[in-house]
């Protein structure tokens, strides 16, 4: 496999790679991706997938070959997307042969049923040769760098061991989280870039958000439309117009006034995705309440917890999140959302109104 290089006007400066939490981090990702991922040109060692830069990761899969030498394990690696070599290095302990056991038998006939060091180093020295010498078809847990060696792409180890998995638990919650994780993190580009001051630039649509919230926070807003803020806005919005070559002829783009409405529209989503407003009714009259100033929000919700923690369903833990949803949704207003809830009980947990028994459960004093 030809190791790949990114264009350098498309790769990111080194100087703001570890603002990338991924960076930091070891990258699950698929053996195919890694496989895939382009080598930086500024730094060999560090590759990028969707423009995230990457220099170690985790994988785990099955061993399709293996090839022992004096210092090192070289396994082939089979996710189900592709397989790469992992090379493993030995330790110390692992590499001892049958020494220690010579003198362990020396001591065990002067110390009959004491504790036996060498005796116990020597089960741990065996112990470690199991889980670290595997046989084609068993599973293996790979944690490492990224190389590039003789053209191929392989993991150096930093830690690696057998997985025992008889039930196939291991692998069907690795089968779960690693989509979730791309889908979250990895197949979101990198996009931060510096201003011209130097300081990480903030998109218009996290503006706009913080900008929104402040307002609510400031004014203690308990409910709006959606004209009462979109003036607040349009600082954000260029108004200036945009210039074209005289040989080329003007391309329509979107009026300020529907650049506006676009922006207005993607900030209330992602307020009420955070759970920071809410439509108690969807109507053509648009408004919109604000989760932490709401009373009868609170009210309700309190209400739901002092009664039905007296139940001898909920007495002994409280009232599940879950529940407290439901009957806020048949009480309230069906709009409600988790992330909304899980606000109001925040609050009143601070307010020392409510108490949480557990990470799901509330009840009362």
């Amino acid at each position: 496999m030809q190791s790949a290089t990114m264009d350098p006007a498309e790769e990111p400066p080194s100087m703001l790679w570890g603002l990338d939490p991924i960076f930091s981090a070891f990258a699950r990702l698929y053996v195919r991706d890694i496989l895939q991922m382009t080598e930086s040109t500024q730094v060999p060692g560090i590759y990028f997938y969707n423009l995230h830069p990457i220099y170690k990761v985790d994988v785990l899969g099955t061993v399709v070959y293996r090839r022992e030498r004096d210092d090192f394990f070289c396994y082939g690696v089979d996710d189900g997307t592709g397989v790469i070599n992992c090379l493993c290095w030995k330790n110390d302990l692992f590499k001892e042969e049958g020494g220690p056991t010579k003198s362990g038998e020396k001591h065990s006939d002067v110390a009959h049923g004491s504790f036996n060091l060498v005796a116990e180093l020597e089960k741990l020295r065996q112990a470690q040769q199991r889980r670290c010498r595997l046989e084609i078809g068993e599973l293996l847990r790979v944690r490492g760098p990224v190389k590039t060696s003789r053209q191929q792409r392989e993991i150096m180890a930093s830690t690696y061991y057998r997985v025992n998995d008889p039930v196939m638990s291991v692998q069907i919650a690795w089968m779960m989280d690693v989509p979730q994780l791309y889908r979250q993190c990895y197949d979101k580009p990198f996009q931060l870039q510096p201003d011209a001051t130097g300081d990480s630039a903030i998109s218009s649509l996290s503006k706009a958000t913080n900008l929104i919230k402040d307002f609510f926070k400031e004014k203690s807003v308990t409910r709006f439309r959606p004209y009462d803020v979109q003036d607040l806005l349009q600082p954000l919005i260029s108004s200036q117009p945009q210039t074209t070559p005289a040989d080329q002829k003007p391309v329509a783009g979107p009026s300020a006034c529907q650049q506006l409405r676009q922006l207005l529209k993607e900030v209330l989503q992602i307020l009420q995705d955070e759970g920071t407003v809410y439509r108690r009714v969807k109507s053509q009259d648009e408004v919109y309440h604000v989760t932490a100033h709401d009373k009868d929000l609170l009210i309700a919700v309190k209400d739901i917890i002092h009664e039905d923690s007296k139940r001898d369903k909920y007495a002994e833990k409280g009232c599940h999140i879950l529940h407290i949803l439901s009957a806020v949704r048949q009480r309230h207003s069906l709009n409600v959302s988790k992330t909304a809830l899980e606000l109001v009980l925040k609050s009143l947990e601070c307010n020392s109104d409510i108490v949480s028994t557990s990470d799901n459960h509330y009840t009362v004093f």
